[in-house]
């Protein structure tokens, strides 16, 4: 069986998840075009990521004349087809943000990944998050492509759900995946009651192998680790303001600031204004060695986001034996339990983020072992990457068996 996966710019270093999944279903025997539409926008540090992006068919390098000739070839081959896309095409953007000649430029798009889809054979197209990657592979579909899903993964579905036509898209699909419960409960929201049975979870998956020897932890003062885009909703200025709260008993605590954002200017200014230079550093992108060189450093991932779906990092840090302090949101405390793999607290308040960093920094090492070890097995028994990908093949091979039933 042949997946096409419609993505909107890959590989991205925060979209790691993605590869793993791609190359977990090779690994079941599927074959997978990579059809994005554009690189991603961020530097490719890790290997992983620069192999993907030679791997990837980028439907905008085209260009516009390319996408708009293959418009016009679907045009005079099915004109009815092409007009109901079209319409499809023009009532979407009347309801969204973006607009209706973005949703054009949509249309352009989804003939060339329609054209593609039937050169390269494929059976089915999967995408990545229900905007506008999902948008193309619907009205692909409707230019006569193979039908679609596509994994929803919040929050920014989740803030916009009629304005990206959610309900419209999960009505549509074969059947739509959601990364937890609660991102399941979202999609119930605003899908047909009959499309119910088509909503299914899919976890993300972490590779077991590549932290088959968890690092103890480190001796010495409290070590943090926070990772993740520097964007308003992962809640790093909150972080920062919280930590100038608890160097005044604890100075020797330290934070590393894993990432890269448009808000570092802000952070920075921040940091600096609070005299937390010593105590808050920052390491840019890391490939995924880093990363892991970063959290066998620490004592605890501290996660402070406004809004998520349920973030990989988490998985990550607790794959690596470490607690994690998080904020009760979405599908975080579908993986993290208090007082046993780590601590929750609500987002946006810097008091009581303070007063949890001191609790775990004063937390008896033995104690933080045993939350660490009981949330790698944890999260190895709920996230295994070959485990997830199976579930997910085993739902397109469903979807294309119940389609030919149907012809």
């Amino acid at each position: 069986m042949k997946i096409a996966y419609v993505l909107n710019s890959y590989p991205e270093p925060s979209h790691s998840f993605i590869r793993r999944e791609i190359q977990a279903l090779e690994r079941q025997g599927l074959e997978v075009l990579r059809l994005p539409m554009r690189p991603g926008s961020a530097p490719l540090v890790d290997p992983g990521d620069q192999d993907e992006a030679a791997r990837s068919h980028y439907v905008l390098q085209v260009g516009a004349l390319g996408l708009f000739s293959c418009f016009l070839r679907q045009l005079v081959r099915a004109p009815r087809m092409t007009l109901a896309a079209l319409r499809l095409a023009w009532r979407l953007g009347r309801r969204s943000q973006s607009g209706v000649l973005r949703h054009l430029i949509y249309l352009l798009e989804a003939a060339y990944v329609a054209r593609r889809c039937a050169v390269e054979g494929v059976d089915h197209m999967h995408a990545h998050f229900g905007t506008n990657a999902t948008t193309v592979a619907l009205l692909a579909h409707v230019l006569g492509g193979p039908g679609y899903s596509f994994t929803t993964h919040g929050p920014e579905e989740f803030d916009a759900p009629q304005a990206l036509s959610l309900g419209l898209k999960v009505n549509r699909s074969r059947f739509a995946v959601a990364i937890s419960s609660f991102g399941k409960s979202q999609l119930s929201r605003w899908a047909d009651f009959g499309a119910w049975e088509r909503l299914k979870v899919v976890h993300c998956g972490i590779e077991p192998a590549r932290f088959a020897d968890p690092v103890p932890l480190p001796e010495g003062p409290l070590r943090l680790a926070a990772i993740g885009r520097f964007v308003e909703q992962k809640g790093q200025m909150v972080l920062v303001k919280a930590m100038a709260q608890v160097v005044q008993s604890h100075p020797e605590v330290h934070l590393s600031l894993i990432g890269d954002g448009e808000m570092r200017a802000d952070l920075e200014v921040a940091i600096a204004a609070a005299g937390l230079e010593r105590n808050i550093t920052f390491t840019g992108w890391l490939a995924e060695q880093g990363v892991r060189a970063e959290l066998a450093a620490a004592h605890a991932l501290v996660m402070p986001s406004f809004a998520e779906g349920l973030p990989m990092v988490v998985m990550e840090a607790m794959a690596a034996a470490r607690p994690v302090l998080a904020t009760y949101i979405a599908g975080t405390p579908e993986l993290v339990l208090p007082s046993k793999t780590g601590w929750l607290v609500p987002a946006g308040d810097a008091r009581v983020l303070a007063a949890a960093i001191v609790e775990l920094a004063e937390t008896p090492r033995p104690t933080l072992e045993a939350m660490g070890q009981a949330g790698r097995a944890r999260v190895l028994q709920r996230h295994d990457s070959d485990v997830e990908a199976a579930k997910l093949a085993e739902l397109f091979r469903a979807a294309q068996g119940a389609s030919r039933k149907d012809r």
